[in-house]
């Protein structure tokens, strides 16, 4: 996925007007076609607006050089205008953002549903950065081009017609007015590359001097044990330094067509000034067209410096395009199979693994030939070094990753032919490192099963005695936890945990590493909500203790992603081979061998 997510060779700042990606975006908008129409015709009508104040206005004075009689008429009909044109405008405006809006939502949730359904083998080669980047960054640069695209299609309309009634009122100075035009064109040609640049530079800058951040915010106490703040400090200057430069030019490049728009601004200004003048005196045109002319002066340009922004609008929406849709187009690779069945309610939970291969990479087996059989409602520890296999037996259990060759079945049943849900519902995971979310206690531990009344949480938590912290807290069970559940002990998450793994009541429980994290004491405690979770179920344990294990049915001691040993604690002594070694050695972890 990291080639997919422009990973090896750097992310796009700008590119040209993709049609694929407008064509993949028109899908989004499709279903919204009738705002989208509302949006382009209240843009038409504010624009119809726009260019008819000046031709009211030509009239006025025109009325009141000749016939005053109907001037009454004709400024309430440039009253008239003025309150229409300030409607149309917020119409235009409104109907424009909620269309934005209802898309970029839709978008939104396509690539948060998507990104849940990805398998872990995709994810763990993508940074974690980048995909934010494309769900915030990017996202919204979309929104913003979306947002602005209708009133640029506004603008357009504008500079037609106000060209086309310059023509119409008088032709000599109209071409004349716009003779400015090509001076205009030539300067944007000379003024895109480089400004392109400027902008990619700032962009890069911006990246970087943010990602320095959030490493220095997320390893603070290391840079604090290691007395690193000084050098950090320096180092980020730099980087902060070189963003402040990049800004800063970027923001010259946006500015600089600003002046010269105004300076092209003044100049045609001044050509019907003093061409309409002459003409004026001569007789030849009227006071009214003349003054028109200066309206439509002012006017036309203000969409020119306009549009050169939303052009480089465009190219940084086109660039976020093409990655958005990267991400939504990245494959599912673990599926529910056609005619994929439900585990029955009342299945036999039992586990084996057949002839087991599998890789995380190519030419890096993990799992080299496992053959492993668990009994319905047998305890079964696997130990091991770092890096034996255990993880990942039970994430192939848990069908996070596809096998290379061999089986895993649960129930009789290859898991390749179960439905992800219902394998979902039936093997519940207890972590070394539990995720809680943001939200009530009560939230994180209904999480597994949404549906469940307080009543039932509660008694949950009560069983895993979990209740004896939760209810002295000032909210109990209502309490908001912080990110991550950081303002609850290890020990007390951990306890959460097994009240939510509880609740959802699986038929196969995996404890990975379970109590790994929680002091000698707090372990004591927590036995019995481990001896409860354990009750009727199949339950697989990963530990590095041994005192975790001694008491379970089958010991499984893994090596190199092969089975170098198995049997209860007694065999295993008996036996004299490294599970025996390390018991005699008083040793506390099977790492420490």
């Amino acid at each position: 996925m990291s080639a997919v997510l422009g990973e090896e060779h750097g992310e796009q700042i700008f590119t040209r007007f993709d049609t694929r990606v407008v064509s993949r975006l028109w899908s989004f908008v499709r279903p919204y076609r009738t705002v989208l129409w509302g949006a382009i015709a209240s843009v038409v009508a504010y624009t119809a607006a726009q260019v008819a104040i000046p031709v009211t206005v030509r009239h006025a004075i025109d009325s009141m050089l000749g016939a005053p009689a109907s001037l009454d008429t004709i400024v309430a009909a440039f009253a008239a205008l003025v309150v229409l044109n300030g409607v149309l405008n917020f119409l235009q405006e409104w109907v424009a953002a909620r269309l934005a809006q209802r898309v970029i939502f839709d978008l939104r949730r396509a690539m948060f549903a998507h990104l849940q359904d990805v398998s872990l083998s995709t994810l763990d080669q993508t940074q974690v950065g980048r995909l934010m980047a494309r769900l915030a960054g990017d996202v919204n640069a979309l929104q913003e081009f979306l947002e602005t695209s209708v009133s640029a299609v506004g603008d357009l309309f504008l500079l037609v017609g106000i060209v086309v009634v310059l023509l119409w009122m008088d032709l000599q100075l109209g071409l004349l007015t716009l003779a400015a035009l090509p001076a205009l064109l030539l300067t944007r040609i000379v003024w895109l590359p480089w400004a392109r640049e400027k902008f990619r530079r700032a962009r890069e800058a911006s990246s970087s001097v943010n990602a320095s951040l959030a490493e220095n915010i997320n390893g603070i106490r290391t840079v604090q044990e290691n007395r690193r703040q000084e050098v950090n400090a320096t180092r980020y200057e730099v980087k902060a330094r070189d963003n402040r430069d990049a800004q800063i030019g970027a923001s010259r490049a946006s500015q600089v067509m600003v002046p010269l728009v105004d300076t092209l601004t003044g100049i045609a200004m001044a050509v019907v000034v003093v061409a309409g003048g002459h003409a004026v005196l001569g007789g030849t045109l009227g006071v009214g067209v003349m003054v028109a002319f200066i309206f439509y002066v002012q006017k036309f340009f203000d969409p020119i410096r306009t549009l050169s922004m939303q052009y480089t609008v465009m190219q940084r929406a086109m660039a976020a395009g093409q990655r958005i849709f990267e991400v939504l187009d990245v494959p599912l690779q673990i599926t529910d199979r056609p005619g994929a069945i439900a585990l029955p309610a009342s299945f036999e939970p039992s586990v084996e693994f057949r002839h087991v291969r599998f890789a995380y990479r190519p030419g890096q087996e993990v799992l080299r030939g496992l053959d492993l059989r668990i009994a319905a409602h047998q305890t079964v520890a696997l130990v091991g070094p770092t890096g034996s296999g255990k993880t990942t037996v039970t994430a192939l259990l848990r069908r996070f990753y596809e096998v290379g060759s061999g089986e895993v079945r649960v129930g009789g049943h290859d898991v390749r032919d179960l439905t992800l849900d219902s394998l979902g519902r039936q093997i519940g995971m207890v972590l070394q490192e539990p995720f809680l979310f943001s939200g009530t206690i009560l939230d994180n531990i209904r999480f597994g099963l949404p549906g469940a009344s307080r009543d039932d949480a509660v008694a949950a938590a009560r069983a895993v005695r979990a209740d004896t912290f939760i209810e002295r807290l000032p909210l109990g069970y209502d309490t908001l936890l912080g990110q991550r559940g950081r303002n609850l002990s290890i020990g007390q998450r951990q306890l959460v945990s097994f009240a939510r793994a509880l609740l959802a009541d699986p038929k196969i429980l995996i404890l990975d590493e379970a109590t790994a994290n929680i002091d000698s004491f707090t372990e004591q405690e927590i036995q019995h909500a481990l001896a409860l979770l354990r009750q009727g179920r199949t339950t697989i344990i990963i530990a590095h203790r041994l005192a975790t294990v001694r008491d379970a049915d089958l010991i499984v001691v893994l090596d190199r992603g092969r089975i170098l040993e198995q049997g209860n604690h007694d065999t295993l002594i008996a036996r004299g081979g490294l599970y025996a070694k390390l018991h005699e050695s008083s040793r506390v972890s099977f790492d420490e061998a």
